[in-house]
């Protein structure tokens, strides 16, 4: 009977250290700095380029896998402040980054992002700015 009960403590422990990290993820729009963004369509413009891209803002989550854009990927928080957002990510066995987001402004941020995609390293820096709506 012992054993049964213990069994399924362990269960239950096992259930929510599966579930915290979705449910972490699923959240992300809680993030201090994600929520103070305006929604609308942002350009992204590359530091040291005239490379951008445009992207429309309605889950600013998507600024913290710009490399690995639409992939279910594992996120944590490594700092969370009004003026400064750093996230882990990893995508998979091999694919993972890291991204730093500072807000400037409620419609200005300096993006940079890290880490590998496709057994490739990439190194980003953006200057994101909103610029309409969309």
């Amino acid at each position: 009977m012992k054993a049964i009960t213990l069994m399924k403590i362990i269960s239950a422990s096992i259930a929510v250290f599966l579930v915290f990290p979705i449910s972490a993820t699923a959240h992300s729009s809680e993030l201090t700095l994600l929520s103070s963004l305006q929604k609308g369509e942002w350009t992204l413009k590359e530091r040291g380029s005239q490379t951008s891209k445009k992207l429309c803002l309605g889950d600013p989550a998507i600024l913290l896998q710009i490399q690995h854009s639409g992939a279910a990927c594992s996120r944590y928080v490594i700092q969370d402040k009004p003026g400064i957002l750093r996230v882990s990510y990893k995508c998979g066995s091999s694919d993972h980054g890291v991204t730093t987001i500072k807000r400037e402004s409620s419609g200005l941020i300096q993006l940079q992002s890290q880490g590998i995609k496709a057994n490739a390293p990439f190194s980003l820096n953006y200057e994101g700015r909103r610029t309409g709506s969309c």
